[in-house]
């Protein structure tokens, strides 16, 4: 089955192709398909994702997949959330956003935080009835960055009880533990029968 995945992320795209192996979906990114990505403008992961791949449908006219992830630090009352990816600003560079967390943490506050990542899919775009998947990945932030694997917060996410970042997981590794791959795994055992 094709699906088109509405990121234009190639690091994402890469990573759901490599959890979504065992569905044998034909999974393209919006970008193949010329199809622009959509502001984002809910209030939560959840409403940002389902905006998304209700996008992503209907200029396709294929299934879609979206995810809507981030960082969520305790001490700066969820921020970045679902500004993750622009919490720079709108060009920001995972460099610029890794900078502006820590410049905000300091050195004196409590670095804990979590990875929270929603899963819609939807079989067209006006799917009254989305699957929905969500999963969580407790951690911290470090004082510096760590690491070379991964993207976005990776250097700087601590992960509970490895005491290594998630840029110095292996990728396979990680997509055994991340918020993603806790999130697909809901994901795919509420798509299996579907498909």
């Amino acid at each position: 089955m094709k699906v088109v995945l509405a990121t234009n992320n190639e690091g994402k795209l890469k990573e759901f192709r490599s959890l979504l192996a065992p569905l044998a979906l034909d999974l393209v990114g919006q970008a193949e398909l010329g199809i622009a990505s959509v502001p984002e403008t809910g209030a939560t992961f959840v409403e940002n994702a389902l905006e998304k791949a209700r996008h992503a449908s209907a200029m396709s006219e294929c299934p879609a997949l979206s995810d809507d992830s981030g960082l969520v630090v305790d001490c700066l009352q969820g921020q970045p959330g679902i500004h993750s990816a622009r919490f720079a600003g709108n060009d920001a560079t995972d460099e610029d956003n890794n900078n502006k967390l820590l410049a905000l943490l300091g050195n004196g506050q409590t670095r804990s935080a979590h990875f929270y990542c929603a899963l819609v899919f939807l079989r067209h775009a006006q799917d009254p009835a989305p699957v929905i998947a969500t999963g969580q990945w407790h951690g911290s932030i470090v004082i510096e960055p760590k690491g070379n694997n991964g993207f976005g917060y990776d250097p700087l996410f601590l992960v509970s009880g490895l005491g290594i970042t998630s840029a110095e997981l292996d990728p396979e590794a990680k997509n055994r533990i991340s918020h993603r791959a806790q999130a697909v795994q809901e994901l795919c055992a509420k798509l299996t029968p579907l498909i």
